[in-house]
């Protein structure tokens, strides 16, 4: 008989404390788990009637920057995550321009999002279909398939959430100009830019056609870009390098009848650059031949002209063309309009958050990136409770020293506090305080403090929507889910000036690294931080270096790079496949 089955017979008449004693005795106070129980015929079995708590559903919809960001941050063993998302890749969007003309390939800047997320911890679901609506009130999602619907099964399903994260950007604005839809082309997906360096092509072919009027040729070869942002002015800059370095060697009789034109609304294009930027790109565009039209409203589109009018003298101008770029802005997409429209936010033209990136006047549901902007709350609806957490003895009078133990979390909770004091050249925290004259003060009042911080909100400004602003987002959310039950009872973040406690983590902060702006021609320029500028071709291999560590894989890194290769020796693809 071995050992266990002996002793289990000693202990066979012996209750359960006694057993543990016996047992803990005997091994010298070491622990000893037993378990004992008696069924119905005096068998002995172990019952495992606790089940493990239902993971908290997680929708995400969209596979862009700032989910895409999110999904690779996020541990996905803690939650049961889904993604829809009528696109299944991650497309790098800078550069959309390289692929409009060959010089980088569709395949290249694009990344299967199952190969991202099988990379995660846990398991993560993706299904292709496009989110038709959102039902905040019963915490679902109706969506319908993307793929054809000829194939068998039904298309239409819905999803429950318990969190949902709406990443699903913006689409093109045409501020319902006629004939946009109609007669434009688009530059926001990969599909658009292969449509674009197809219509650049036929553009060519048919103006080398026999019996054409030399006019018929120059309207065909005629390439206009309305908008002179971003994305218009590198789209413009790569055309130019395109047609010149490419296109005109085997398409010689189109020489000297090639015109690239860009429109712009404001006074200069790049106008959310630098000065110095916006300037050298117009006289780099001015000696590359590319007509640069400021302050010109593009009022209708046809399919041979485009109708503008001229700002300055309120002339209408007409404008042959063979091929129009619109590049104009973004809108709200459908889904998004109707979601505001049923949480209160119809008089809106993008979706609000607060500084943790939750939707306002909805729970458990967040947004980010293009489809939405951060509403950073003024210091100054908040400036009384402010002065009366920080008055702790009740004076009506704030000293210094009782501004200094809030200042931290006011800076924290109110960023635009630290940019005002940039922006002035404060050197310390009671600089806040002077007098209209400069002069320090040991006290101030509640009406001293308000006069103190009534121009700190001047200093807000709307974050950009850029690729940049998305992926931070993204990476930020991600971490406040992944330490969700942690800082639950431990918060990080600011106090709550309305309210007792701190909130649970810090707010959101965009940190700014810089901006390029390729202008052809191998140059490139680029605002860095710090006030620094830098224009030229070595700027250019900054934006190759930079765009080539920012992929997501090391199969696109290498593609990308092999395509800037080859562009070198060999040239573009000419073909319009």
């Amino acid at each position: 008989m071995s050992f266990f089955s002996y002793f289990n017979r000693v202990l066979h008449g012996y209750t359960s404390g006694s057993k543990l004693l016996v047992l803990c005795s005997i091994s010298s106070g070491g622990l000893i788990a037993y378990a004992d129980a008696h069924s119905e015929g005096g068998r002995s079995t172990v019952k495992h009637n606790q089940e493990e708590p239902r993971k908290k559903r997680v929708v995400v919809l969209g596979t862009g920057w700032a989910a895409t960001s999110f999904l690779k941050d996020l541990d996905a063993k803690s939650y049961d995550v889904k993604v829809v998302s009528p696109r299944n890749y991650f497309a790098f969007t800078p550069l959309l321009p390289s692929v409009t003309c060959g010089t980088v390939e569709a395949r290249s800047i694009v990344e299967p999002i199952r190969n991202i997320t099988k990379k995660r911890s846990g398991q993560i679901q993706f299904w292709e279909a496009e989110c038709l609506k959102i039902d905040p009130a019963n915490k679902k999602v109706f969506c319908r398939s993307s793929v054809d619907e000829k194939l068998a099964g039904n298309h239409k399903f819905s999803l429950e959430y318990d969190y949902l994260v709406i990443a699903v950007g913006a689409q093109v604005n045409t501020f319902n100009t006629p004939g946009v839809l109609e007669h434009c082309l688009f530059l926001k997906e990969v599909e658009d830019a292969q449509r674009i360096r197809r219509a650049v092509i036929d553009c060519f072919e048919k103006a080398v056609l026999p019996e054409l009027t030399e006019e018929e040729r120059k309207t065909n070869l005629h390439f206009v870009i309305v908008g002179g942002g971003p994305t218009g002015i590198e789209f413009a800059a790569e055309l130019h390098d395109f047609l010149h370095e490419d296109l005109l060697k085997i398409y010689p009789l189109a020489k000297d009848l090639v015109k690239i034109t860009v429109i712009q609304s404001g006074d200069h294009i790049l106008n959310m650059f630098d000065e110095r930027i916006c300037s050298f790109a117009e006289q780099k565009f001015q000696r590359d031949g590319i007509d640069v039209l400021t302050g010109c409203r593009v009022v209708n589109v046809s399919d041979k002209l485009v109708n503008m009018k001229i700002k300055s003298t309120g002339e209408d101008v007409s404008m042959p063309h063979g091929m129009v770029l619109w590049s104009a802005g973004v809108g709200t997409r459908p889904v998004v309009k109707d979601f505001m429209e049923q949480i209160g936010q119809g008089n809106r033209w993008i979706l609000a958050t607060d500084e943790w990136l939750r939707v306002k006047g909805c729970e458990d549901v967040y947004a980010f990136g293009d489809c939405a902007t951060v509403d950073q709350r003024k210091i100054m609806e908040d400036i009384l409770t402010i002065f009366k957490a920080a008055d702790k003895d009740d004076s009506g009078t704030l000293t210094i020293e009782e501004f200094q133990d809030v200042v931290e979390d006011i800076i924290i909770r109110y960023p635009q506090v630290e940019l005002y004091m940039k922006s002035k050249h404060f050197s310390k925290l009671a600089d806040l305080l002077k007098d209209s004259e400069g002069n320090e003060r040991d006290a101030v009042d509640i009406e001293g403090f308000k006069s103190a911080l009534s121009h700190v909100d001047l200093q807000m400004k709307s974050l950009p929507a850029t690729a940049q602003v998305a992926a931070q987002q993204g990476a930020y959310l991600s971490r406040c889910f992944n330490l969700k039950l942690k800082h639950k009872h431990d918060p990080e973040g600011p106090r709550r000036f309305r309210g007792s406690g701190r909130h649970e983590f810090r707010p959101f902060r965009y940190r700014h690294f810089g901006k390029f702006a390729p202008l052809g021609g191998e140059q490139a320029a680029a605002e860095l931080p710090g006030d620094w500028v830098s224009i030229g071709h070595s700027t250019q291999w900054l934006w190759y270096s930079v765009y080539a560590s920012k992929q997501v894989s090391w199969r696109t890194r290498v593609l990308v790079v092999g395509d800037w290769t080859r562009r070198f020796i060999f040239g573009r693809d000419s073909s319009r496949i």
